[in-house]
Parts: C-alpha cells; structure tokens; sequence
C-alpha cells in the first residue's frame, strides 16, 4: 500500500484531501517553491526571512549575497564581514547577531550539518533549536522540507491549524494537544497529511 493509501484510510477527511488534490509529495512542494536543498542556504534563508514577506525576505537575501558575486557566502566569510555591511543590506541588528551565531556553530563544527541526517527527528530539533533565532517550527520545516522526515507535526503551524479546523469543522483552531489527538491516526504519515493540509488552503474560500 502505497503512503496515500494508507493516509487515505487513516480517516475519511484525509481520503477526500487525498481524492481532491492527487499525489502530494515533499519533492512537488519544494519544485512549486524553488527550495535549495543545501543545508547551510536553508538554515541562513530561514533567518533571514524571518518576519518578512517572500518579496522582502529575497530581496535582503539579494544583497546579502551580492557581494560574493551572488554565490551563497560561507560562514567563514559572514563571520569576517563587517556588521555595517550586513546592517546595509537590511539585516536588523538582532538578526546580524543570528546569522554570526549560526555561522559560529556551523565554523566550529558545534552544528554539524552533514551529520543531521543521521539523527533523530528529536535530536535535530535540539541541534537547530541550540541556535540563537530558531524555534521549534522553523526546526519542523527543516525536517520536512530539507531532510524529508515522513512524520512530523508541527503543532504551531497556523496554516496546519487552520486547515484542521476547516477540514474538520471545528469551532475553534485546535490547539497543540487536539491537533495531536486529531493526527494520531495520520502516524506514519504525518508530515504527508500536513501537505494536504496546506494544500486544501491554497484555494480555500476566504471566510
């Protein structure tokens, strides 16, 4: 049975997602958005966008970039840079002091990014979440989008728990220990049902 099918049993809200949006997979999501799969652009894209619309958050990324004839800067590289630079290409100050910190784990090996793979979901959280500026959801996506995890919810992801509440015609956005209940039967298939769950809100009626 293939990972749909088996979602599509899990409840019957799943398999009308299923049925209604075809086959969803990480792969198609990451080619619709044009997503780099190195580690190390991922994580600094994730900080720097922090906060801010795609069109802005590109647009720093622009110039951060710019001077390393638009290659992605090394974290060596952003460590020497000097912090008037960074402010110019519209870092704030706090987020020139995340993106030195990542760089500083990453330059001394105290995040080992080629090793992130081999741990567990839980593991990896706690590597990214040891970094200043990143939280558990950004850590998530890290897991479903950069190394493919088959099972992951993150729980305080508003487009998740919105789709839920429509989906299931809830009252109320659940909150973290329902949309757990709501997902149990989703196990191990999590991370697929939360693509359904975005995707169901792509061209959902605006209330």
């Amino acid at each position: 049975m293939t990972p749909h099918a088996r979602l599509a049993n899990s409840d019957p809200v799943m398999a009308e997602l299923v049925a209604s949006h075809g086959r969803m997979s990480v792969e198609r999501r990451l080619r619709e958005r044009g997503q780099v799969r190195d580690a190390w652009a991922v994580l600094l894209r994730a900080l720097v966008g922090q906060q801010l619309s795609a069109k802005a958050a590109a647009t720093i990324f622009g110039r951060l970039v710019a001077p390393y004839g638009e290659r992605m800067p090394t974290p060596a590289e952003l460590l020497e840079a000097d912090e008037k630079d960074l402010r110019a290409a519209g870092l704030s100050g706090r987020k020139v002091e995340y993106v030195r910190d990542l760089a500083r784990h990453v330059e001394s090996g105290e995040l080992e990014l080629e090793v992130l793979a081999t741990m567990s979901d839980e593991e990896v959280i706690a590597e990214i979440t040891a970094v200043r500026g990143f939280g558990r959801w950004t850590a998530e996506m890290f897991l479903i989008f950069q190394l493919g995890r088959p099972d992951v919810l993150p729980v305080g992801d508003l487009g998740i728990r919105r789709a839920v509440e429509r989906a299931y015609d809830l009252d109320e956005l659940p909150k973290p220990d329902e949309l757990e209940r709501i997902a149990e039967p989703w196990r191990p298939q999590r991370t697929l049902a939360c693509l359904y769950l975005w995707e169901s809100l792509r061209n959902a009626p605006v209330a």
